[in-house]
């Protein structure tokens, strides 16, 4: 027995010191600190992803569209009827950007406040390879729905070419003479709604508060660029 007890007492000494020369088997070292690190790592991954896109969102948002000078007298091609005894304003628009939504919503609060004063055109883009239905869009709807508002097709996009106008929602108004009183947009970013420079321009030159030759930044999609004649839009909502 005294020999079996000591055979015994051997084997728990050998499993002991095997144990103890082997820490890392019985007793893994804590995770825990390794743990954190990840995650703090994948949290400033994603941070620093959101971040970038958010910059890159508001870059674009605030990036207007292509625009070049518009005619000084209204253009004597142009099938739109000119009013003989108050401003005209006339917008340019392509009928699948999302964009323009804000400007006609822009648009209606203008028409609202000065009711009266002007007339008003809205002329949505339509290329000669597109059907009718093309163009008669929600925007469509949204702005024959506006008092005092004229809609119509512009095949071809002449009267756009003949206007000098090359984003969706340029809008220019033009005195009862013809004489170019302001051109731009009448939005403060891409999608965006709300008080803005081009909107209180018009307002004013219509209740004779400011000179003529007022000029925004039109934010919009490109009225002819190959996506945006497809019906393809990249603006934000």
């Amino acid at each position: 027995m005294a020999e079996l007890s000591k055979s015994r007492v051997a084997r728990r000494s050998t499993l002991t010191a095997i144990v103890a020369s082997h820490p890392t088997a019985a007793s893994p070292a804590p995770a825990g600190p390794r743990l954190r690190a990840s995650t703090i790592l994948a949290a400033a991954i994603w941070l620093a992803l959101v971040g970038s896109a958010m910059v890159l969102l508001a870059t674009y948002s605030n990036t207007p569209g292509s625009t070049t000078v518009a005619p000084a007298q209204w253009p004597a091609e142009s099938r739109i009827a000119k009013d003989p005894d108050r401003p005209t304003l006339v917008l340019l628009a392509h009928p699948h950007c999302p964009c323009t939504r804000s400007t006609l919503g822009e648009l209606e609060i203008l028409m609202a406040k000065n009711q009266g004063r002007l007339s008003a055109h809205v002329v949505f883009i339509r290329p000669p390879e597109f059907g009718e239905d093309w163009a008669r869009t929600d925007l469509w709807h949204t702005a024959s729905a506006i008092p005092g508002v004229t809609v119509s097709v512009d095949e071809g996009g002449l009267e756009a070419r003949g206007f000098h106008a090359e984003t969706s929602g340029q809008t220019l108004l033009y005195d009862r003479d013809g004489r170019l009183l302001f051109e731009g947009g009448i939005t403060a970013s891409r999608g965006h709604s709300g008080d803005n420079a081009g909107r209180s321009a018009v307002t004013a030159m219509l209740h004779h508060e400011a000179p003529a030759g007022g000029k925004t930044p039109v934010f919009g999609c490109g009225l002819f660029a190959p996506d945006c004649l497809a019906g393809e839009m990249k603006c934000t909502k």
